[in-house]
This record gives structure tokens, sequence and C-alpha cells, in this order.
């Protein structure tokens, strides 16, 4: 869409203004931007003459504290010298999926389940697109107080993701999501935190450092203006927009309640790829993934990277290998070899009319597979005809581990805990 510059000033002055006046995803606000625009929504509500009365009554406590013009006009002067842009909805890097929030139906009281609604604008800092960035992205999102499996599964996944040119969006706190946002990093891949805050107040203030590394090689995006504060209720409100902006969430750890269960459902609501890690039954931090595991069958049990890259790939693109046991020569036995191989005694020798006998083989189908056997190496015959097995018949193969990937220590995972709200 072709928008003349001094309309799209205009447009992008009201929708800040706008998610002043009352907190993004708000239903009658984006219903009468829909409808009249955001300019002359401005002027309905800076009026009085919103038809609902709760926000007749929220925009006169904002406006009772200062002008929402003049604070939108502030806040872009703020971004620009901060190296921060704006993204509205008529331009062409908008990440059109987030369009999607304006389908959920409200099924739920309160205000974080009735305003979900998409945002007007996003604040971005960093020098990627916003929109093509996001176009190929995977949420990963847990718990801040994240146990070791859980930063190491979500290091592995994160890493995994970047590798295959995805995209790895979460939200900035400590523990699953900053184990995967550095693991991106890591990877040399693309990662975008979502806040809750302004583009410019890292919050928690202990991954200051990683949303500069974030900002330098991805972005980060936030629906309000610069200097705002990390509320708890923002946390909520933000989860819907990595619901929305992303193909599909992998939740790795969860409390029973936790902000990322939450996410889960949003995931949910719109059909995006809701996949969940089990962990420990003895774990609290695995109590919320194996809850939803049970109770909702559109949610996928997702145990490493292959099942992840299966879900979210087109057709064909991914297919994750069967999980089987090490593959020994017997395998390919067809089932009378096999019935035969299990009749030789571990230790010591037997003759073929005893085999014949202890297999409930008759003694002509047994010569013929005793000569499969012995070209298969599994056997031995001697010169007196009895039949020994061979060791390699007895040993089982050992298996490796594989190292390609960097531990959630190698990736920077994990520094520590704050009280934070998602």
């Amino acid at each position: 869409m072709i928008v003349a510059a001094a309309d799209r000033a205009a447009d992008v002055a009201a929708r800040v203004a706008l998610t002043w006046l009352a907190e993004p995803g708000n239903r009658a606000i984006w219903t009468m931007v829909q409808q009249i625009g955001a300019p002359a929504t401005m002027d309905v509500l800076l009026a009085g003459q919103a038809q609902e009365p709760g926000l007749r009554r929220g925009v006169a406590s904002r406006t009772a504290k200062g002008d929402a013009r003049r604070l939108a006009e502030a806040a872009l002067r703020h971004a620009d010298r901060l190296g921060a842009r704006i993204v509205i909805p008529s331009d062409d890097e908008w990440p059109g999926r987030v369009d999607a929030l304006a389908t959920l139906e409200l099924n739920k009281a309160g205000r974080v389940h009735r305003d979900i609604r998409p945002p007007l604008c996003l604040w971005v800092r960093g020098a990627l697109p916003l929109g093509e960035t996001l176009e190929r992205s995977v949420a990963v999102v847990g718990a801040r107080a994240a146990t070791g499996y859980g930063t190491h599964v979500a290091t592995d996944l994160a890493y995994g993701l970047a590798e295959h040119d995805w995209t790895v969006v979460s939200g900035g706190a400590f523990g699953i999501d900053a184990a995967a946002h550095r693991a991106a990093l890591a990877a040399g891949g693309r990662t975008v935190a979502v806040l809750a805050c302004g583009v410019d107040r890292p919050y928690p203030s202990g991954n200051a450092s990683l949303f500069e590394r974030i900002a330098e090689t991805g972005l980060l995006i936030s629906e309000w203006p610069p200097g705002s504060e990390p509320l708890r209720h923002r946390f909520l409100i933000r989860n819907r927009v990595i619901a929305a902006a992303t193909q599909g969430t992998v939740m790795v750890e969860a409390a029973a309640r936790s902000g990322a269960v939450q996410t889960m459902g949003r995931v949910l609501e719109l059909h995006r790829k809701a996949m969940v890690v089990p962990g420990p039954t003895t774990s609290a931090m695995s109590v919320g993934c194996h809850e939803l595991i049970r109770v909702n069958p559109a949610v996928r049990l997702v145990a490493g990277l292959p099942h992840v890259l299966e879900e979210i790939g087109k057709i064909g693109d991914y297919e994750a290998d069967r999980p089987r046991g090490p593959e020994h020569q017997r395998d390919q036995l067809d089932e009378e070899a096999a019935i035969l191989l299990e009749a030789i005694p571990r230790r010591g020798r037997a003759d073929p009319a005893e085999l014949a006998a202890k297999a409930g083989l008759g003694l002509r189908t047994v010569l013929r597979r005793l000569s499969l056997l012995e070209t298969l190496g599994l056997v031995n015959r001697h010169s007196d005809g009895a039949v020994g097995l061979r060791l390699s018949a007895i040993r089982t193969p050992s298996t490796h581990i594989n190292r390609d990937r960097p531990t959630s220590t190698e990736a920077g995972a994990s520094e520590g805990q704050e009280d934070v709200h998602d």
C-alpha cells in the first residue's frame, strides 16, 4: 500500500498516542481504527465520545496526566535519537501474521483475555526488515527459573533452528528465553526479542548486554514507546504477539501457572504449531508442559530438533528418524534364521539335529539357515559338523555421543534469575 508521507506521519502519530491512551490490543480502539482511521479515532477519544464507559474513564485519566499528541511527538523524537523506528500496518515490513489476532473470539473474562486485538504499531531496534525476519520464525519459550535440563534443551533447539535458517523468537527473560536467544546468536543466526517495555529499556537489567547483541544482529520489538516500564500485565499482553508473529511455538519448561502456558493458549487459539518438550515427572518446571500434552490433542510432543523441524517445515522438507536401538546383523534375518540363531548355545557347540529339535524346525531348514548364518559371520561350523556362535553374534554395537552443537554453557545460556513477570 502506498501512503503519502504526510498521511503516514499523521497516522503514525495518532497510533502512538492511542497506544499511550490505552494498553495495546484494546478491542474497542482497534475496531474504531479499522473503521474510521487512527487520527479520527484520536479525535473521538479526546472529545470524550468513546462508547464504552470504561474506555472513556481510562482516556480521561490518561489525558489528565498529559497531552497525548505531545507525548507521541516526544516518543518519536526519542526513538529517532535512539536509532529505533516505528512500523505500522501500511508499511512493507509489517509482519502480516500478527493480523490473525483479529480473528480471536472473546471466550474468557478479564481484560487480558478481552483486549487481544492486533498491534496498532511496533517499535523496532535493529537493521533487519521486520516482516521478512519473522516470516520464517519459531518461538522458544519457557520458565525463567529453568533447570539445567531445560536450559540444555532450549540451547540445542535454538542453535539447530538457527542453523536451519529459522529466526528464533522469545521474550528476553532469564532462563529459557535467554538460552534461546544466546544459542541463536552463537549459531550466527537471527533472533528477535519481543519486549513488554520500551526498546531502550533492558529488562531484566541482567540481560542488558544480551539485548545489545540482539539489537546489533537481530531485532528488539515492542508495542510500547521508548521509556515505557515493564509492568506486570504487559508481559501477558506481549505474549499474544509472540504467539501470532511466528509459525509455531516450542514450550521447553513451564510451571503450573506460567506466562509460557498462557502464550501456548494463544498459539492454540490461532491454530499455530503448538509444540511442548516433556521433562522429568518429578520436576515442578515441567508440570505445565505435561498438563498441556495431557489435555490438548492439538499439542505435539517434541523431544528434539528433528521433531520441531518436522512440525514447522513443509511436507517432505524434514522428516524425523523414528527412534530405534543400535543396528545388529541379526536384525536382517528372516524369522526361521532368527529362531535358529537363538537356539545356538552362547557357550559350547551343538549339532544340527539338536538345533532342529530345540528350534522346532526341520533338519533341512536348519542346514539351509546355518549356511546363511555362516555367510553373515554369525556362526562357526566345525569339522565334526557342530555349530557354535561367533563373538559378532553376541556383542552389542557401541553408541556414540554427538557433540557437534555447543552445550548450554558454551552458548552462554543462563546468568541467574530475577523476579520478572511473563
